[in-house]
């Protein structure tokens, strides 16, 4: 028997967005264009995997689910599987390798379903959330999303409504995944879900719609071609004195340093731009925010990043020079990512 969960969803994602354009005109633009965008990404001629993943979540078996635990490092869904519900759900879940944000556990016990993803994006959030603003009662956005696994922390942290949003068919459908066994454990006392996903860019946003407490960048800033058009559109997205969250690939220097990577770092031909943190608070401050503060900066270890069993490509080992860890392989320093906060 097939599911409806990314219907459920989708209809939650609606009714969220409907009951904010009552307070909140601008989001009515997101309503005109949510059908163009919820169609698109199951759409075979735009992605051809889109059937198979729809399919491998509507397969999902419905579990007896006793808790969930948005607050562990470990996102933990504790439900009851017998041996048929989890050889079924570990198939399925596997066919929407590779899990890159995470980690996830589905079970109560040692036979438990634990998604070990390439990131333990658990110790970024440890890094970051001790210096946020409190997000209770707010209204988040978290640009660049990946699999969910830090909208669902936002959520566990008492945000109103979190929206998800990035491209990624695959990314989304593991999103929706984890959805099929979280069911209602993040919503309202209304019912209402907290906690959405569009798979959309950043670009694809009505500009200027200021609906957002907080917005998070976490990861995505080296990917743009054009950093300051990233950080208004970010901008566009708060409320006046809301909160952005940037987290990106730096490089040490004073605040004229930037690396421009001529072909590829660390293996990616997308990364364009990497700034110091003195030249990354400039380009805030230019930007138009204030109270521009870096509470954290870490170098990325290949226990952080890794190949696992649900994650099976190249990581960061095979991108850093086998006689000198602190170097990619194109010989640049190795990934360093820094955490600032800014008022808008």
């Amino acid at each position: 028997m097939l599911n409806d969960t990314i219907i459920h969803a989708e209809r939650e994602l609606y009714l969220t967005l409907l009951e904010l354009a009552q307070q909140q005109p601008s989001a009515y633009e997101w309503l005109k264009q949510l059908p163009t965008w919820l169609n698109d990404i199951k759409d075979k001629a735009n992605y051809a995997h889109a059937p198979a993943y729809q399919a491998s979540v509507a397969r999902l078996p419905q579990l007896t689910v006793n808790h969930v635990d948005l607050n562990s490092d470990t996102l933990t869904i504790d439900a009851s599987l017998n041996q048929s519900q989890h050889k079924q759900t570990t198939a399925l879940l596997k066919q929407l390798m590779p899990w890159r944000k995470g980690p996830f556990q589905i079970g109560n016990d040692e036979s438990s379903i634990k998604i070990d993803t390439e990131w333990h994006s658990d110790w970024k959030w440890q890094r970051v959330a001790p210096h946020l603003g409190n997000l209770k009662g707010r209204r988040v956005l978290d640009v660049g999303g990946g699999s969910g696994y830090h909208g669902w922390r936002m959520a566990g942290a008492g945000a109103d409504t979190v929206i998800i949003i990035d491209p990624s068919c695959l990314f989304y459908h593991q999103f929706m995944a984890i959805r099929h066994f979280v069911g209602a454990a993040d919503a309202h006392g209304t019912g209402r879900y907290r906690t959405h996903y569009i798979p959309v860019p950043l670009e694809a946003l009505p500009e200027h719609s200021q609906l957002f407490d907080t917005v998070f960048s976490m990861g995505v800033l080296y990917h743009r071609q054009s950093p300051f058009e990233h950080l208004q559109q970010l901008k566009g997205q708060l409320v006046k004195g809301g909160e952005l969250v940037l987290e990106t690939l730096v490089i040490e220097g004073d605040a004229n340093t930037v690396l421009v990577p001529h072909d590829r770092y660390a293996q990616m031909n997308n990364v364009y731009f990497l700034p110091s943190v003195a030249a990354l608070t400039g380009w805030l401050e230019k930007a138009g925010f204030s109270d521009v503060r870096c509470v954290d900066v870490a170098v990325t270890s290949t226990e952080e990043q890794r190949k696992t069993e649900w994650m099976t490509y190249h990581s960061l080992a095979d991108f850093l020079d086998p006689n000198d860890s602190s170097k990619t392989l194109e010989g640049y320093p190795a990934p360093m990512r820094a955490t600032l906060i800014a008022k808008k």
